[in-house]
């Protein structure tokens, strides 16, 4: 007799329903020839029994075989396999296995990519991010407002397929004459593809400038997601220090003089992490190095919108050079973290290349919420919500700088930025970042062990917010209070 209570496994558990269950569990045990054509299965109510399920379920189990014709039903006589499958030999039945396909693991050969950190998914009381906006200051009622219109009108609704893959032509417009307004560059819609978020252009470039055994030179420390993109290339990430004044060019002058550098990835406005911005002498001289030695620079710009106390520098991409400087950017330090927007400014040649390229991992963006930002570009808004924005980061800034004097002066260091949206906070040394990572109503999102630092996002905290954090931080750190406090208090260096 055939051990159906055995061959049919039900997980109660699981949201599949329990007659998908049996019918898959059954459709396995054909497959795998222990039930060969024309076996006779047991009837409903004696199969419903066995399993201890009603008989409807088996009933409807049953029809759904039958539909797909794996199963033969003859009303009051018998149910048996469809004599139309294949003779099958037996495999030998094997308690260990799983009753699900996506259960088991895939064993055969693939290409296996070590995950960067793991995302909790338990939603924290408060979490310190490393750097976002204020979703609850960001004009998305406004957005939101210009989509539902673009969704609403058939001739917009006819044309908003068209030309997502590099970026609508509506948005790359606007944002053109934006970034020549806001930023210096001298460009044209055809040198702008519109992407989901930086990463991606950060991984486009990546994949056309970079070769298996290439160089790039990235600073350290820095962004281990743009790095990873750059190895997964294939090529070998060559990492300076970062001091106040920026990456050291002098190090990368000595790096190109011995090597053949492809690509220099550097974010000079605030760099990644450590927000410092990168000097005037710093970016005329790794411009020139650019020249020499024939490297394009990578100049990564995520918030060059957020500068408090004077206008911020011009990027790279805007000075005079040779079409070397791929210039990336990206609107979720704006709008939110959730709305993946970013863009990219290169040559009209490179940029068509990353246009094919991007067709092979993405069919294009969408062209509604394309149109709908340029129109909060056009219409002003997105200048209104910066303008709006920049005063309420610049206080909560200068809130959690006298909130750090105050309350936590004992355990580290920090640089006040002039812009952004984090301030990057190093622990002295007896007090390790780590006891950060497991604090149970606040998370950081951004802490770096090897640097014994964090950084402190303050733009998407209002002031109570700011307070609770400070004080969750001083009642983690304060255990470990040296018996004399240190000379100097906590403040900026």
């Amino acid at each position: 007799m055939i051990p159906f209570e055995h061959l049919v496994r039900l997980d109660r558990s699981s949201p599949a329903p329990i007659y998908r269950q049996i019918a898959a569990a059954l459709v396995n045990e054909i497959r795998n020839g222990v039930l060969g054509a024309g076996t006779h299965l047991p009837g409903s109510r004696e199969l419903a029994k066995i399993l201890q399920v009603h008989r409807k379920t088996v009933v409807a189990a049953y029809e759904e075989l039958a539909a797909q014709d794996w199963i033969q039903v003859h009303p009051r006589k018998h149910v048996m396999v469809s004599q139309r499958i294949p003779l099958l030999s037996p495999q030998k039945w094997k308690s260990g296995l799983s009753a699900t396909s996506y259960q088991n693991d895939l064993t055969l050969p693939f290409r296996h990519i070590a995950p960067i950190g793991a995302e909790s998914s338990a939603v924290p009381e408060l979490m310190i991010d490393d750097g976002y906006p204020d979703i609850r200051l960001s004009p998305i009622d406004e957005l939101l407002k210009n989509y539902r219109f673009y969704t609403s009108k058939r001739h917009t609704i006819k044309n908003a397929n068209i030309g997502t893959l590099q970026g609508t032509v509506q948005l790359r417009a606007e944002l053109a004459r934006y970034l020549s307004g806001t930023r210096g560059l001298a460009i044209t819609p055809d040198n702008l593809l519109v992407s989901h978020g930086a990463q991606m252009s950060i991984y486009l470039s990546a994949r056309l400038l970079l070769e298996p055994g290439s160089f790039i030179v990235a600073g350290k420390p820095g962004y281990l997601i743009a790095n990873r993109a750059f190895t997964e290339a294939g090529a070998k990430v060559l990492e300076i220090n970062v001091d106040d004044q920026g990456i050291d060019t002098d190090a990368l002058e000595e790096i190109c003089r011995q090597k053949k550098v492809s690509a220099v990835y550097v974010i000079p406005h605030h760099h990644y992490p450590t927000t410092v911005t990168l000097s005037v002498e710093r970016r005329m001289k790794l411009l020139d190095l650019s020249n020499r030695y024939a490297f394009t620079i990578i100049e990564d710009d995520y918030d060059y919108d957020y500068h408090y106390a004077s206008s911020p520098y011009l990027p790279l991409a805007s000075g005079n050079h040779s079409g070397n400087v791929i210039y990336i950017g990206s609107f979720s330090k704006i709008l939110g973290p959730t709305l993946r927007m970013g863009f990219m400014v290169a040559p009209k040649n490179f940029i068509g290349h990353c246009t094919a390229l991007r067709k092979a991992i993405d069919a294009g963006g969408d062209g509604y919420m394309q149109n709908a930002l340029a129109s909060l570009i056009k219409n002003s808004e997105l200048s209104r919500h910066l303008k709006r924005a920049k005063k309420v980061y610049h206080h909560r800034r200068d809130f959690l700088d006298k909130l750090l004097k105050e309350k936590l002066y004992p355990y580290g260091t920090y640089t006040l930025p002039t812009g952004g949206m984090a301030i990057w906070i190093t622990l002295r040394s007896q007090y390790p970042v780590e006891r950060l990572l497991s604090l149970p109503h606040l998370q950081i999102k951004g802490v770096y062990p090897q640097e014994n630092a964090f950084r402190f996002g303050f733009a998407s905290l209002d002031e109570n917010e700011l307070e609770t954090s400070v004080s969750l931080l001083k009642q983690a750190l304060e255990t470990n209070l040296p018996a004399t406090p240190p000379e100097k208090p906590f403040q900026p260096l």
